[in-house]
């Protein structure tokens, strides 16, 4: 008798959830518990065939397998935010402490670079300067020097008018009056 009423309370914990699902009440869920499909991921994996095989009708079982992919699609959806958001709060301490112990080992790598960067540019920018003086010295030597050309008169003869000429002192203007 004990053995019983336990077995029924575990059975009506089961139809409890199972009654969440839309289209299954207290009827439907005996069903599908008394067939060992007794969570909504069992169900889901079950299909609309293996729901009509237990006794529901095509369209409903249709209807509730439907249902249940998608609330077992959001629940594991769920669980794997929970895992790893659990995950990640286990790790938070261990990557702080060792962020924070490298910290000071990369600034003082960091510090000793710096000087030797700064010498090896400065020598670069030297020898690029004693190169590119090399260069000029040289193009100065081999080239003769050019003769001065003559002058050009301060005064070219113009091809036309120019723009602050006023009209009446064009040819054509003056021809057009006559």
């Amino acid at each position: 008798m004990i053995g019983e009423t336990m077995g029924r309370a575990q059975k009506n914990s089961k139809v409890g959830g199972l009654t969440a699902l839309p289209g299954v009440g207290s009827a439907t869920a005996k069903k599908l518990v008394d067939a060992k499909l007794d969570t909504i991921s069992k169900v889901a994996a079950a299909g609309t065939t293996k729901l009509v095989k237990v006794g529901i009708q095509a369209a409903l079982a249709k209807k509730i397998a439907a249902a249940a992919k998608k609330v077992d699609k959001a629940s594991q959806a769920s669980k794997k935010a929970v895992t790893a958001a659990k995950s990640a709060a286990k790790k938070a301490p261990a990557k702080a402490k060792a962020a924070a112990k490298s910290a000071p080992t990369k600034a003082k790598q960091a510090a000793k670079k710096t000087p030797l960067k700064a010498k090896e540019v400065a020598k670069k920018t030297a020898d690029k300067a004693k190169e590119l003086a090399a260069k000029a010295k040289a193009s100065n030597v081999s080239k003769p020097k050019a003769t001065p050309k003559a002058k050009a008169t301060s005064k070219q003869k113009k091809l036309g008018p120019s723009r602050d000429t006023p009209i009446s002192k064009f040819s054509w203007f003056k021809n057009a009056k006559r």
